[in-house]
């Protein structure tokens, strides 16, 4: 008698394929292309006086792809689901198998960390039943970002324009983009001066820098105080104080964990968190490298925890005994910190085979999949090397009262930095100290002065916040999750709270008021640390020591006393312009709609009059005699002339001149 087959089910069509290949003709693996049960689009789909039980529904568009599970699952020796090895995949299976298959159908949870033949071989050997805390937690987020997001994103449209959303952990980022914005509309730069001697002994120079006068710390403020210092110091003789040589060690970095890769691909890469995230799918989940069938190149992408396999660890440490020599090599293995209430379970991200050398890969990967493969594979490698050492010589140096102090820097043992060079940001002052090379000298010698430079300087308002660095703050903060990361960053976008500019967050006028509203009505929800707060009880839902009611319940009674109060006392804004309505002449007022600001008629809906709002910057067409309008498309933000379709104008950016 034949045997039957079984079912594997995953979420993307690539990934069943690469499964299909490693498990043989006696499975038949197929995609669930994500999410088919979820919360209704169109209504709360939370019963609040039940135990917040939520009411799932088939997604529209998503019955075809359920009637062909159904139908793939008759007649199956077992159902093995093999969706993502975290709470979102833990939730996707667990609904399948509560809400689409029979009750006596043999369904199994399958998990693994990386696609390939012994991983998936020895998940399907050990099946699972579903963790239930797993599930409870990733249903407790979605139930909380719902009550959230449901009964916020109203009061937005009330106040402002409809069609806009607030979410739980999106808002408080937002949040913080505002509040550094903020710093940066305060600050107030301030002038100082730095003075630099460049200084010789037989031949060989270097430049050392004021550091005290008096004994004080220098703070010159002015140009002519630092003219004073410098015609004052050329008169003096330049007496080398005192010299320290130490040794510095600088360890490799953990391997890649979301964050980390997410900061360092926008770092090194300039990729953004979703690009980011969408290349590290495509290698984890399989690339054609020319065997006949997809290969998972690196472990899953989503993870807090920076724990590698014995296996791997191994794998690497041969490797780098043999392609870098056994001096590079630690004699115990590397092992980093999981950080509090990291997912243990999971593993840091890293290729799968360290023995497929990125150069290997480059004809079959596109030019980003192998930059981003690159930097996961070096980032790994360096991961499992020595420390870095560094000869560091500081001197002091004497001119009369003025004090100079320079400092130069050897490389004297690369280590990890023969796999993974680091950035100018994470070295610090690294690179200005390289350059520096300092003479062999003795303490109570003269130096000649060449010359002596003052130069002007203002201090620089905080930074606005990039992929990499919004992310690392959010991390620190303890807000959002691996999976959470990306997909704020683009909501916040899409829904344009905030502009990308230059790879830099700039909120806009419509993020303000979205903000101020929300920390004005509801400022616990917008708390940074209330929120961490609330990541840190989901997780302790997964690990089994709070229950997900009690979660619930204390979350929502403060939450219902603020919106019944915003409710209330929220009152629509009206702003009205100095222009009229060309149909009706009655004052004209300032809306937002889908496309940003535009003027409406007071007198809507009966007149229906709009017209757009210039930049009151001038078309730049001769004879056009249009002003330029911001408009939106697919593509993003562009500027067109307020006489289209006559004028063609676009353009990117506002001309320079104006």
């Amino acid at each position: 008698m034949k045997k039957k087959k079984s079912l594997v089910i995953v979420e993307s069509p690539t990934k069943a394929k690469t499964i299909k290949k490693i498990l043989g003709d006696n499975f038949s693996v197929v995609s669930s292309m994500g999410h088919i049960i979820d919360l209704p689009q169109k209504k709360l789909g939370v019963d609040l006086e039940k135990g917040f039980e939520p009411e799932y529904v088939t997604l529209s568009g998503r019955q075809k792809t359920l009637a062909s599970l159904k139908k793939e699952a008759k007649n199956k020796e077992a159902i093995y689901i093999a969706t993502d090895p975290d709470r979102e995949g833990e939730a996707i299976g667990w609904q399948l198998k509560e809400r689409v298959f029979k009750k006596d159908d043999n369904i199994l949870r399958v998990t693994f960390h990386e696609i390939t033949p012994a991983a998936v071989n020895e998940a399907f050997k050990h099946p699972r039943d579903f963790d239930i805390n797993m599930v409870e937690a990733q249903v407790g987020r979605r139930v909380l970002d719902r009550i959230v997001g449901y009964f916020l994103s109203p009061l937005l449209w009330k106040k402002i324009a409809r069609g806009l959303s607030a979410g739980r952990v999106q808002s408080v980022a937002l949040r913080l983009i505002i509040e550094r914005e903020r710093e940066i509309e305060k600050f107030i730069a301030k002038e100082y001066w730095e003075i630099e001697a460049e200084l010789a002994k037989g031949g060989d120079s270097f430049v050392a820098k004021l550091n005290k006068i008096s004994g004080e710390k220098a703070e010159i403020k002015a140009g002519p105080e630092a003219a004073t210092i410098c015609q004052e110091a050329q008169a003096e003789k330049f007496i080398v104080k005192d010299i320290k040589k130490s040794e510095k060690k600088r360890n490799p970095s953990a391997p890649f964990i979301t964050s980390t890769m997410q900061q360092d691909a926008f770092n090194k890469l300039r990729f953004n968190a979703n690009k980011t995230m969408f290349l590290a799918q495509q290698l984890y989940e399989g690339i054609d490298i020319g065997q006949d069938n997809p290969v998972g190149l690196i472990t899953y992408m989503r993870t807090d925890s920076p724990r590698v396999a014995p296996e791997a660890i191994n794998e690497v440490r041969d490797y780098i005994a043999l392609s870098f020599g056994k001096e590079h090599l630690p004699d115990k293995p590397n092992y980093y910190k999981v950080k509090k209430l990291a997912q243990e379970a999971h593993e840091a991200i890293r290729p799968t085979f360290v023995s497929r050398h990125p150069e290997s890969l480059k004809n079959f990967l596109t030019p980003d999949q192998h930059k981003l493969y690159t930097l996961i594979y070096n980032r790994f490698l360096s991961s499992q090397m020595k420390p870095a050492v560094y000869s560091i010589d500081t001197l002091d140096i004497e001119a009369g009262k003025y004090s100079f102090n320079a400092s130069g820097s050897t490389l004297v043992f690369e280590g990890f930095l023969l796999a993974y060079k680091a950035t100018e940001e994470e070295e610090g002052d690294g690179e200005a100290l390289k350059k520096n090379k300092i003479p062999l000298l003795n303490k109570g010698e003269a130096l000649e002065l060449l010359k002596i430079t003052p130069s002007q300087h203002f201090t620089k308002p905080p930074a606005r916040y990039s992929d990499s660095s919004l992310i690392k703050a959010l991390e620190e903060d303890g807000v959002g999750r691996p999976s959470t990361y990306a997909p704020i960053i683009y909501t916040l976008i899409l829904r344009d709270y905030v502009r990308r500019i230059k790879g830099y967050f700039k909120p806009t006028e419509l993020g303000f008021k979205v903000c101020d509203l929300l920390v004005e009505y509801f400022p616990k929800v917008l708390d940074i640390k209330f929120t961490a707060l609330m990541e840190e009880q989901l997780d302790e839902i997964e690990e089994g020591r709070l229950k997900k009611l009690k979660v619930l319940e204390d979350f929502y009674a403060p939450f219902k006393v603020r919106l019944d109060f915003a409710q209330e006392n929220i009152k629509k804004e009206v702003i009205t312009s100095d222009k009229l309505c060309d149909l009706c002449g009655k004052p004209m007022i300032v809306k937002w709609g889908r496309r940003g600001k535009f003027l409406s008629c007071s007198g809507f809906p009966e007149c229906k009059g709009s017209k757009s709002i210039t930049s009151g910057v001038k078309c730049p067409q001769e004879g056009c005699g249009g002003e330029l309008i911001e408009r939106r498309s697919a593509r993003g933000f562009f500027y067109g002339c307020s006489n289209f379709p006559k004028c063609r104008f676009v353009s990117r950016s506002l001309p320079e001149n104006e």
